[in-house]
């Protein structure tokens, strides 16, 4: 009886080839990319752990122990008195932050949510032209329209109020370049054909199916308006004098610079501990939010 291809036994030759692409993963280029990676990640999370470790101290103890080890642990203390210091206005900061984050990036979620539709979905003269713009603003350093935005506001006296740190908060070419990408690459044409043949206007085409398809990129768009507007510290710089409208950056940075200055002088280790405490809503809206801005970000490699 003929032994038939398929059930000559293995060789060592047969072994050897079939093992070649786990080899492969141990190629050097994957280990340098791995070690790259590896630093990069030590690189961003060494100031963190610095942060949080340094925020269980007391101030003496900043200066006599181990930047990075912990010591005598008073983080609850610290936190204690940074919340009771200067008459709680750091309270008062967290919650101006708050409200420019939240408020501004769902505001300019939605515009760009709008705008990307349109130029993703609309045929007209100049669509082109305006996402062009939009790209360009893109590439516009945020700091650099800082003053020009303040020589605006303050002839229609909108500067120490909210709505100067609000407004220039709402508007995101990122965002709006995102929303475009995305909806071009993920609302079906035919679904919005469909909603039209029911009779449904385009206002409600674009609130019932075309959010619901696009909101991977609108959580993205939030999250990093989000972290945009939270660590901003130029704009409410410039815009605000009045302590009680500050955000929390600008707050943090004015307990520094009192540092030395007779009995308003603010110790090293409160502020390093209003530092920490500033970064933990970050924290856990990137936790909270992960598996959507994920998807979203992979919208870019879809459709350019």
């Amino acid at each position: 009886m003929s032994l038939h291809l398929t059930d000559r036994p293995d060789t060592g030759t047969e072994r050897t080839a079939r093992t070649e692409p786990r080899r492969a993963r141990f190629s050097p280029a994957r280990w340098i990319i791995l070690a790259g990676m590896i630093m990069s990640a030590v690189y961003f999370l060494l100031p963190v752990w610095w942060l949080l470790v340094n925020s269980t101290k007391e101030n003496n103890q900043l200066y006599s122990t181990n930047g990075f080890w912990f010591a005598h642990f008073s983080l609850f203390s610290n936190v204690q008195s940074v919340f009771t210091r200067s008459g709680g206005i750091y309270g008062q900061w967290l919650a101006n932050s708050a409200l420019y984050a939240v408020l501004g990036a769902g505001i300019s979620t939605l515009i760009s949510a709008m705008a990307g539709y349109a130029l993703a979905k609309y045929r007209y003269r100049g669509r082109e032209a305006i996402f062009n713009i939009v790209l360009g603003a893109v590439l516009i350093p945020q700091p650099l329209l800082a003053i020009p935005l303040y020589l605006m506001f303050s002839p229609v006296h909108i500067v120490n109020t909210y709505w100067s740190v609000l407004l220039p908060s709402m508007v995101s070419p990122f965002g709006v370049y995102l929303s475009r990408v995305y909806a071009a690459a993920s609302v079906p044409d035919e679904l919005l054909e469909a909603g039209r043949i029911d009779g449904a206007g385009e206002f409600r085409i674009f609130s019932t199916i075309a959010l619901r398809v696009m909101s991977p990129a609108l959580v993205t768009v939030f999250l990093f308006q989000f972290v945009a507007i939270w660590t901003n510290y130029l704009l409410p710089a410039l815009m605000l004098a009045n302590q009680k409208l500050q955000p929390v950056t600008v707050g943090i940075v004015g307990w520094q610079s009192q540092r030395g200055i007779g009995s308003s002088s603010v110790p090293f280790n409160i502020i390093i501990t209003a530092a920490m405490v500033s970064v933990v809503p970050l924290v856990i809206m990137f936790l909270f939010l992960q598996r959507f801005w994920r998807s979203g970000l992979a919208a870019g490699s879809l459709k350019g």
